[in-house]
């Protein structure tokens, strides 16, 4: 399949972000791949998967698309999504078909750059690239540096952005019309009507994470809201 086929089975879709924390018990390979199974199921046509071994274990479950990327803390830096190349290398080479990275303008460890890890991800890897960005200026540059993607991931979780809450539809707007390449909405969709909203207002397709799978905190949510009445 071509990098082109591959990202237009994704269009006007639903992909699914099937993470966990590490603290919770569905941190588990297996219970990742069932997660992604069950979306793939019911008609996702992509999942967006954290780490090597969870991404290895949805590839023996699922055939769409695996958006892959690796979360990485790493001191003094504040950019965590396949932060580094050698992440990168290690997410394609656990079964990803899309890389996404943390393309905001923030610094980079070991010195890399965002146009460097594109070009090398293309190059070395041949694998399409998300840019998760959090600006429209950011934006612009993962395009200039070659992403075949741009995402809303990080709008909210930036030192720009984190007095607001996602999704920041003015953002997607501007991002569709100005952009030369499919923007996708990842971030605060919390409904069917939200999703159909951002397919709306042009996105070429929709991320949903939380409002899914986040099972513990969804409880959390709920539990929080019931003792607050009365």
């Amino acid at each position: 399949m071509t990098n082109d086929h591959l990202i237009n089975t994704l269009k006007t879709g639903l992909i699914v972000s099937c993470q966990a924390p590490v603290d919770s018990p569905l941190h588990d390979p297996t219970i990742m791949a069932a997660m992604a199974q069950a979306a793939v199921n019911n008609g996702s046509v992509g999942v967006r998967i954290d780490t090597p071994i969870h991404i290895s274990a949805v590839r023996e479950r699922v055939k769409v698309p695996i958006i892959g990327l690796w979360k990485q803390v790493i001191p003094k830096y504040d950019v965590y999504i396949t932060p580094q190349f050698h992440h990168a290398a290690a997410v394609a080479q656990a079964g990803a078909d899309i890389i996404a990275i943390d393309a905001t303008t923030r610094h980079r460890p070991g010195g890399e750059i965002v146009v460097d890890i594109i070009t090398r991800i293309h190059q070395e890897l041949g694998n399409p690239v998300i840019a998760d960005v959090d600006t429209i200026e950011a934006a612009k540059a993962a395009v200039a540096a070659g992403a075949d993607i741009v995402a809303t991931t990080l709008y909210g979780y930036t030192a720009k952005t984190n007095n607001d809450s996602p999704p920041n539809w003015e953002l997607l707007t501007q991002m569709v019309e100005e952009l030369k390449v499919p923007v996708i909405c990842e971030g605060g969709i919390s409904s069917p009507q939200m999703a159909r909203h951002a397919l709306d207002l042009g996105a070429y397709a929709v991320v949903v994470g939380t409002a899914i799978t986040r099972i513990d905190l969804q409880v959390k949510n709920y539990q929080r809201a019931m003792q607050n009445l009365g």
